[in-house]
């Protein structure tokens, strides 16, 4: 369909301005409005100054409100997050903060939970071709010998990140080269992209076989950005972070209103489910409160296709439950990108977690989030109070509001 056949009814073919300023947006809305004869009336309240998202966004017309309920406390005790956080979380799905404060109450009521990153590496990986297998072989062997080299393309291109890593990949004649930098307490994508294409640069003026390179692709899909991958879940890409609690029984049956036998009885069933199913990770939904986490605090949403991966390790002890989730590959950051956005940095600030040092703190808590999910919707599942909630919180009916 061209261009012309896609157009809305009397709307025709409009360039915009990049630009910012009061009387570019105006003329968007003035376009929305008469050409396209839709309303733009809640999207022009409250509307950011076009300075302040500059950087952010381009033909800006206006502001999408999303409503944002306050989960929680829930009580952490990790190496970053320490003590009680109240979560802002941006959603539209009812009975998601609900469910998450249940969740919440849960680990607080346990005595909290624990919470460690383990990694910490933003990942790119280009991908070399040569004309022979002998070439592929001879320039990974190149590579394993110019690891210096390579940190010191780093550092032309950044003083806040650093190379911690480079993994070598041979597929016959391709040579996949990964990656991995420290990133500070930015998301790091940008950082990242600049980095490793200096880094491909020098090799290209350095590597004496480079006339035998038959193609070169900077982003070659093996970091899997923004797509959930195996190599993510072993090698990791932004944080690996896990969050632990182990809960009583008599808090199960209080709050939860089921026993630790049902519960890992629910936990078998849907390992063996996910497993038939082909999942990448044994997790309910992650992505619920991450996604809800992020768009409050200002974190790519888009972030969320890797950052969801969840693997759940359930095991009964004595006397309760052990309930432990692993996200592999969370990209988080507390500086950069949308974090500056007024509503963005005051969520941030509810959670101490607006700025420099506070990234680690931020994935620790987006683990911690996550648990009390997984523990509230196990439990709803396994009490068979679910699809209850679901009909009592969750649906908005037409003409509800009014």
């Amino acid at each position: 369909m061209t261009s012309e056949e896609n157009k809305a009814p009397g709307a025709g073919v409009k360039s915009f301005s990049r630009g910012n300023d009061p009387e570019d947006i105006r003329e968007r809305q003035r376009f929305v409005e008469e050409e396209l004869g839709a309303s733009t009336d809640w999207l022009k309240r409250e509307l950011y100054p076009g300075d302040i998202v500059r950087g952010n966004i381009e033909n800006y017309l206006g502001t999408a409100k999303v409503p944002v309920g306050l989960a929680g406390p829930v009580l952490i005790h990790g190496d970053h997050a320490q003590g009680h956080f109240y979560v802002p979380l941006a959603t539209t799905e009812g009975s998601l903060v609900a469910s998450y404060s249940r969740g919440m109450r849960v680990i607080r009521e346990s005595g909290g939970c624990g919470a460690k990153v383990f990694e910490d590496h933003m990942q790119r990986a280009p991908m070399f071709r040569f004309n022979s297998l002998a070439g592929a072989e001879k320039f990974s062997r190149w590579l394993e010998d110019n690891r210096a080299m390579m940190a010191e393309s780093t550092a032309k291109t950044t003083s806040h990140g650093r190379l911690t890593d480079v993994d070598i990949f041979n597929l016959g004649r391709n040579v996949y080269v990964r990656f991995g930098f420290y990133t500070g307490d930015a998301a790091g994508q940008n950082m990242v992209n600049l980095a490793a294409y200096q880094i491909c640069r020098d090799i290209r003026e350095s590597y004496p076989g480079w006339d035998a390179v038959e193609s070169f692709n900077l982003s070659s899909k093996f970091c899997t950005d923004k797509k959930a991958s195996q190599i993510n879940v072993l090698k990791s890409r932004g944080k690996k972070v896990t969050a632990e609690v182990e809960i009583p029984e008599d808090i199960l049956e209080e709050r939860l209103r089921t026993t630790a036998a049902n519960v890992n009885e629910h936990y078998l069933n849907g390992n063996l489910s996910a497993m038939y199913a082909g999942c990448i990770s044994n997790g309910f939904h992650a992505a619920n409160g991450i996604a809800a986490l992020f768009i409050a605090c200002g974190n790519d949403p888009a972030n969320v296709a890797e950052s969801h991966v969840d693997l759940l390790d359930l095991r009964l002890i004595e006397g309760g439950l052990y309930f432990a989730v692993t996200l592999p590959s969370l990209i988080v950051g507390t500086v950069g990108g949308g974090t500056n956005l007024p509503t963005q940095n005051e969520c941030l600030n509810i959670l101490g977690c607006k700025g420099a040092g506070k990234a680690l703190k931020f994935a620790e808590i987006t683990a911690a989030v996550v648990l009390a999910g997984e523990i509230s919707l196990m439990g709803a599942i396994a009490s068979e109070e679910w699809a209850g909630a679901h009909e009592d919180l969750g649906r908005n009916r037409p003409g509800a509001g009014g």
